[in-house]
């Protein structure tokens, strides 16, 4: 009350001041809107700031009080608005002015009486402050009829109706104001982090064309780092077999032709453009490589195939004048851009550019005779020698003489880059791979949340997430189990095996084993295409065991997701995984992964520990059939003993980080230790 009647005072003594508070009310918007309008206002009445600051006090809680009365929730949001603003105004009366505002928000919440705050009061005595004029939103409030004096005059209603579109703003500019106070944060601090641009070159990314892990990486990688404020260009060939729908969506950028190797002749190279979440993607096109069906062929085409993308991609950087600041490449397919980096374009303009190779899987090198390769890329001599592309002395190797010229190599997990460089693992180039360990890394991949997600994935028979995934996994396990016309019985222990067939996924070990696996209490879910050897003896296991085993010789994305949803364990027994993304998928969906301790796998999965209910999965160390039946076993004693412990584990994969989010922060801070400035 006592502040109350001080304000009636205040508005009596200052009566006769009501000019200069007509001119100051912009100003005393500004600090709740924090408008532009304001701000100009501001600069006009900048002369008259030392009349108006007494009236300014009580024009501000006089027009917080309009939109008050006709929704109280604006006016909290914007007491806080005002107080984050008021130091732009650099004057002392401007802190004042939040007080009455911090004190009516409480009062609003209670709110019946909205004409009985502090405000609401000072907005009455309307004839006695011409600062209640600039209040009304032009006869939209019921404030705003009672503060509207019966005698204007036309001069003022002119004034007061410029002023009331000024206030019809500042309602609107205050209801958006607390969220974007709230969110400030995390986006300025995305913002403030160093940009760098960076152009990942590849043979495929998903959605366009994808045969493996690669595919995922260069979909999710890129994405990733443009939110972590990276300008990042993917540049592929433009393949024949890309869907029509993201053909028709290209815009063509530019075309220039290029001399290639010793050929002789110049080459078309046409730029196409599509950008998709952020991210550019650029497609290299010319029909005398890229209109194969499929991507990979044989040595024989892929070679010259390969050469001409990875200058070409160099090439159309210089020629749309796009320099980033580090080229990062990926497999074998790309692996000469760092030799033609450092070579036939270090004077041009990309030549500054440092340069990333990532190794995917080492086995696939992109080894031909040195004639060959030479006779295609142009290279000079000295890059043909042992310590670059030659190996056994008449050999070139495309990926040995990336991995010689970038400034670093990365791989897709910390256990993968020790083992290549291993006699085992190491493929023939582990003498190179240490030579070069300075430079070499391990970087875990993630999957994209945006594709794999229990929660939203339309395959899904029931949705579910962290919190409910015990209610509603066995309705998937049942809607799998129909699907593939295996016994429905949620009593069943499900395992799953998404997988290429190939020796490397270690399917023999599994070829080995099912008649073990399968003992009335099991079923068996395998979903892949590859080698005939492992096809055919997969369809023979379903012919023997109707009802218990189910053989889906294809690859089918959304059975792929309703088997990690449904399955309760998933096979991961390979000979060696450089990184591995099924075991993540698997976690992801609630599913235990069973896997052998190589590579990624061993990275990812932590063996279940039964003395202390640590761990998030069952491994295997040596390559051995009984070791892999003895991890199966280990599961299933788990799941039909101690099914609260299951429960805990299945969570406790649910709730682990498997996102990109960590990687690309890794991948970034690698980007900026090469190019400190």
């Amino acid at each position: 009350m006592a502040r109350e009647k001080t304000d009636s005072m205040n508005v009596k003594k200052t009566a006769a001041e009501t000019k200069p508070v007509e001119e100051k009310a912009p100003d005393a918007v500004s600090p709740v809107s924090a408008s532009k309008e304001a701000v100009a206002a501001t600069e006009k009445t900048a002369a008259e700031k030392k009349k108006a600051a007494p009236a300014a006090k009580k024009a501000e809680p006089a027009k917080e009080a309009a939109p008050a009365e006709k929704k109280a929730e604006p006016a909290k949001e914007a007491a806080p608005a005002a107080k984050k603003t008021e130091p732009a105004k650099e004057a002392a009366p401007a802190e004042k002015k939040a007080e009455p505002v911090q004190e009516a928000a409480p009062a609003e919440e209670k709110a019946k009486p909205a004409k009985k705050t502090a405000a609401a009061k000072k907005a009455e005595p309307a004839k006695k402050t011409a600062a209640a004029k600039k209040a009304e939103p032009a006869k939209k409030t019921a404030a705003a009829k009672k503060a509207e004096p019966a005698q204007k005059a036309a001069a003022t209603k002119k004034k007061t109706a410029s002023a009331a579109k000024q206030k019809e703003a500042a309602p609107v500019t205050e209801e958006k104001s607390a969220p974007v106070v709230v969110k400030a944060a995390p986006v300025n601090e995305t913002m403030n982090l160093p940009r760098r641009s960076v152009a990942f070159i590849g043979s495929e990314c998903h959605p366009f064309v994808k045969t493996g892990g690669l595919g995922d990486v260069m979909y999710a990688l890129p994405r990733e780092l443009a939110r972590l404020n990276c300008d990042v260009r993917v540049i592929l060939p433009r393949y024949a077999c890309i869907p029509q729908e993201y053909q028709n969506k290209m815009i063509y950028r530019g075309e220039f032709y290029m001399d290639l190797g010793k050929t002789g002749r110049s080459y078309y190279v046409g730029i196409m453009e599509y950008i998709w979440d952020g991210v550019v993607y650029d497609f290299i096109d010319n029909e005398e490589f890229f209109s194969w069906g499929n991507p990979y062929t044989n040595l024989v085409d892929d070679i010259p195939k390969y050469c001409f993308f990875s200058k070409a991609a160099l090439a159309a950087l210089n020629y749309m004048d796009w320099i980033p600041d580090v080229v990062h490449c990926h497999d074998w397919q790309a692996a000469l851009v760092p030799v033609y980096l450092r070579t036939l374009f270090k004077d041009s303009p990309v030549g500054r550019a440092k340069s990333v190779i990532t190794i995917h899987n080492l086995r696939f090198q992109g080894v031909y005779n040195i004639p060959t390769i030479q006779y295609w890329s142009g290279l000079p001599d000295e890059v043909f020698g042992m310590g670059a592309l030659k190996q056994d002395w008449v050999e070139g190797n495309m990926l040995k003489g990336g991995l010689a010229y970038a400034d670093r190599i990365t791989t897709v997990s910390g256990t993968y880059a020790w083992e290549i460089q291993t006699s085992e693992y190491g493929e023939r180039l582990e003498d190179h791979l240490r030579y070069h360990s300075g430079k070499l890394r391990g970087i875990v991949n993630g999957i994209d949340y945006g594709m794999w997600n229990p929660e939203t994935d339309p395959a899904l028979a029931e949705n579910y997430g962290l919190g409910n995934v015990l209610d509603h996994k066995m309705a998937n396990k049942l809607a799998l189990q129909k699907e593939l016309g295996l016994e429905q019985d949620t009593g069943k222990f499900v395992i799953g095996l998404i997988s290429r067939l190939t020796n490397q996924k270690g399917l023999d070990l599994v070829n080995a084993i099912i008649p073990q696996v399968l003992d009335g209490n099991t079923q068996v879910v395998v979903l892949g295409t590859g080698d005939k050897q492992y096809e055919n003896a997969f369809r023979a296991y379903e012919e023997a065991y109707k009802g218990t085993f189910s053989a889906c010789i294809q690859y089918d994305e959304g059975r792929a997701h309703r088997i990690y949803a449904g399955a309760d364990a998933l096979l991961v027994p390979s000979r060696f995984e450089p990184c591995g993304l099924t075991q993540l998928n698997a976690m992801h969906y609630g599913t235990l992964p069973i896997v052998r301790e190589t590579g990624g796998l061993k990275d990812t999965v932590e063996p279940y520990n039964e003395f202390n209910g640590e761990g998030n999965g069952f491994t295997f160390d040596r390559y051995e059939a009984g070791l892999l039946l003895d991890a199966i076993n280990r599961a299933k004693s788990l799941y039909f003993n101690n099914r609260y412990h299951w429960d805990e584990v299945v969570q406790r994969d649910m709730a682990k980080d498997v996102s990109w989010e960590k990687s690309a922060r890794q991948y970034k801070d690698l980007y900026l230790e090469l190019t400190q400035w």
